[in-house]
């Protein structure tokens, strides 16, 4: 399928690796041009060159913490006015209700809430000016089932979607959409940070950790990059312009829910 946005500009936050890496290759396939983020610069021009070799298309790597109004700053600065925007974040780290303080909230909420909003803010009016504009956030299936251990992303997240929801309806019209994809457990660094404790706190390799979970999903698998990135880049694609304010799960079916 063409997605009709060869020669769109993207901005893709978080995107050296992982996640983001996936929705940059596959927005990449489609013949964007894009403007790649991330802190660690080294790996982040490693992959902004394999992108170029592999697709053809213009690739500005620009290092620096998309989480931090110096950071946004400088990325903003360098990208302009991209017609895409994909953010994305590394979510806080797991633990118990009684573990968290404000201090610890507030870390969430700027990254998780707060840095996508401020990024929408400075990205939208353009895209509402020329008529068309495309926005992915990537979240987490907690915001529809909430996950115990990661009581600091279902919330951060859950503030971020609950924005989304009036914001999507109010430049809709303008030719924007704006919605979010929620990833399961995927083949990722998040994976293994996640999976890790579990293995140590039940004594088991984390081989096994890996095999407990994935039973618990339909598709008795990890998801990949690659299909991750699909799917963003369909969000992002001319076919997509009626689907406003939506949450799409991309979890292998994990989050139990009907609706």
């Amino acid at each position: 399928m063409d997605l009709g946005i060869k020669g769109k500009r993207a901005l893709v936050c978080a995107s050296s690796k992982g996640l983001g890496r996936g929705c940059a290759e596959a927005l990449a396939a489609a013949g964007c041009d894009l403007v790649l983020n991330a802190r660690g610069a080294e790996a982040l021009e490693q992959t902004a060159e394999a992108l170029r070799r592999d697709h053809g298309v213009d690739v500005t790597p620009v290092a620096a913490d998309i989480t931090s109004e110096s950071g946004r700053d400088r990325v903003l600065a360098v990208a302009g006015s991209p017609d895409i925007l994909v953010t994305n974040a590394g979510g806080p780290p797991p633990g118990l209700w009684s573990d968290w303080d404000r201090e610890d909230f507030i870390a969430a909420l700027d990254a998780n809430m707060l840095t996508p909003i401020a990024l929408m803010k400075a990205c939208l009016p353009a895209m509402m000016d020329r008529g068309w504009g495309r926005v992915v956030n990537i979240t987490s299936q907690s915001v529809r089932a909430p996950i115990p251990a990661l009581g600091l992303s279902n919330a951060a997240r859950t503030g971020l979607t609950g924005y989304v929801a009036g914001t999507a309806r109010q430049v809709a019209a303008q030719g924007v959409t704006i919605n979010n994809l929620l990833p399961g457990i995927h083949a990722t660094d998040r994976a293994n940070a996640l999976d890790g404790p579990v293995a140590e706190r039940e004594g088991i390799s984390i081989e096994e950790a890996r095999a407990r979970r994935a039973a618990t999903i339909p598709v008795r698998r990890y998801g990949t990059s690659e299909e991750f990135g699909a799917a963003c880049a369909f969000l992002c694609s001319v076919h997509a312009g009626f689907i406003v304010g939506q949450n799409l799960l991309a979890d292998g079916g994990a989050t139990n829910i009907t609706m």
